[in-house]
């Protein structure tokens, strides 16, 4: 069992780096000055060199990505940097703990994971992240279980009720949910029950979990997750059920339900008791997987909505070409899908020692 631990965190080790890589690359190599956009059109010629300098975009593209790779890393080689020639960062760049020393002003260190600085707001990413990511893990969260319920249940309706007009109604409206893209789905029900239908809904087309109010300052707004949280939650929403039917009828086709139901058990006691158990693991693999995604995929329901989580920054910063915070939010989700799925296949091979062996 342990082999098989490590060798998932091994390959997710080599996932990260590859999304590190190209992610990387693929920024640096995107037109725009950070030093000019931080500066102004106007600014002084030595100066934007200078602080080019400080961003070590003076460097050969390889140097850099190295000098990135340095900076993520726990165990790195830190450099006592002189202020004089660090103008846009502060010397200081993260607290770290000494090891043992190397060569000259050269330390091996160990630290947090080191993601630069905001070139607008000179914040460090890390502490955005910190702020914003919890927002949109709750958003994620709250749609996946809303998913999972409604799609468990309406799944094992289907099954029960296979080829009826509720079986063919169900899977429409599945099928529609599962093609229409989020952008469009959110548009739809912002202005649907946002707009339209906000007399009788009594919600907003945008807000965020925490909204500001001018007697008792920053007040909880679970109300404004609904709409996201539909919006983000129908796609899920339609791979679930269609899952659910697919495997409960697979499982009521075989021998043992089949006895169960000769000797007597009732339908509920059959389907509740004996199939649900074992035709829900199939799913249990779709929800690990899309609660992870969902994260990732947050970003235009949240810019639609103005949920004030990890995807609307991402969107700004893009906007200002605020590369990283884009990168280090970027791997960041990548963490995340890593860590959800090599949890899920330990999970796994806990349940099933064949998969270990395999």
């Amino acid at each position: 069992m342990t082999e098989f631990i490590l060798r998932r965190i091994f390959n997710g080790f080599w996932v990260m780096l590859g999304v590190t890589t190209v992610v990387f690359y693929l920024f640096n190599v995107l037109p725009g000055d950070p030093a000019r956009m931080v500066l102004g059109k106007h600014a002084d010629a030595n100066l934007i060199k200078m602080i080019n300098k400080d961003l070590g975009r003076d460097q050969p593209l390889v140097t850099q990505y190295f000098m990135y790779l340095n900076d993520l890393s726990p165990i790195s080689i830190h450099e006592t940097e002189d202020t004089d020639h660090y103008l846009y960062l502060s010397a200081e760049k993260y607290e770290y703990t000494k090891l043992f020393s190397v060569v000259g002003t050269k330390t091996i260190v160990f630290k947090y994971p080191y993601m630069r600085r905001s070139y607008i707001t000179k914040k460090k990413v890390s502490v955005i992240i910190a702020e914003k990511m919890p927002k949109t893990a709750i958003l994620a969260m709250s749609s996946m279980a809303v998913a999972s319920f409604f799609g468990i249940l309406l799944g094992i309706v289907m099954a029960m009720k296979k080829d009826s007009f509720v079986d063919k109604s169900i899977l429409v409206i599945s099928v529609l949910c599962m093609s229409l893209p989020s952008f469009l789905a959110g548009l739809i029900i912002a202005y649907l029950f946002g707009y339209l239908l906000t007399d009788y809904t009594g919600l907003d087309m945008q807000g965020s979990l925490y909204e500001i109010d001018p007697f008792n300052g920053e007040v909880l707004a679970l109300q404004n997750l609904i709409l996201p949280t539909l919006t983000l939650g129908m796609r899920p929403l339609a791979v679930v059920v269609q899952l659910t039917r697919n495997s409960m009828l697979e499982v009521l086709s075989m021998d043992y339900i089949r006895t169960a139901s000769a000797k007597g058990l009732s339908r509920y006691n059959v389907v509740m008791k004996h199939a649900l158990k074992n035709a829900l693991n199939p799913v249990i693999t779709t929800i690990s997987g899309w609660l992870a995604s969902l994260m990732a995929g947050a970003i235009f329901v949240e810019f639609i909505f103005n949920w004030k989580g990890m995807g609307l920054e991402i969107v700004q910063a893009l906007e200002k070409m605020d590369f990283p915070i884009v990168i280090g939010a970027t791997l960041s989700f990548t963490l995340i899908f890593v860590i959800v799925n090599i949890l899920v296949d330990i999970t796994y091979g806990i349940l099933d020692p064949r998969i270990r062996i395999k």
